[in-house]
């Protein structure tokens, strides 16, 4: 099911083809462009960016955050990752893809990450799509809400 779509850590191979990326009319207030936040997550240390790959060809990107500091406002779990900055590229969308590239999750963060137990990850409350797209790939709401630049956001977890 899965054979198509692979996860893979961000080689400058994916760069021109990420930076073509654009996103639909929905996402572009609850996610960022791979070209946005990529320079950033290059050069701080404890930001893993992961391309989402069909075939080899990159049709969506996100961050893994490993710093306490950048967690701590999710989760007390010292052994807990953050994701963010889910995107797919807007011709990719409705095929799968994204649903594909979090079932693989949990075991591309086990192989690369093996003492973290648990991953996080901050959705708007009014980004019904994407919080379908969570649950459906075993993420838990336990109740715990934040505030973001946009309203309420959901705390969801993946326990490993």
């Amino acid at each position: 099911m899965t054979q198509d779509i692979s996860l893979s850590f961000y080689k400058p191979e994916h760069l021109p083809e990420l930076q073509s990326f654009t996103l639909k009319n929905d996402d572009k207030r609850f996610t960022s462009l791979p070209k946005e936040v990529l320079t950033q997550a290059l050069s701080i240390r404890d930001r893993y960016p992961v391309v989402i790959l069909k075939d080899d060809l990159p049709v969506g990107f996100f961050i893994l955050h490993t710093s306490k500091e950048t967690l701590a406002p999710y989760s007390n779990n010292p052994f807990a990752l953050l994701l963010s900055s889910l995107s797919l590229h807007a011709v990719h969308h409705g095929k799968g893809y994204a649903k594909k590239a979090m079932l693989q999750l949990p075991s591309f963060v086990s192989g690369y990450f093996p003492w973290c137990d648990e991953i996080i990850l901050a959705v708007n409350h009014l980004n019904t799509r994407a919080k379908h797209l969570y649950m459906k790939s075993g993420f838990l709401d336990k109740g715990r809400r934040r505030i973001g630049p946009l309203g309420e956001q959901l705390i969801l977890h993946y326990f490993l």
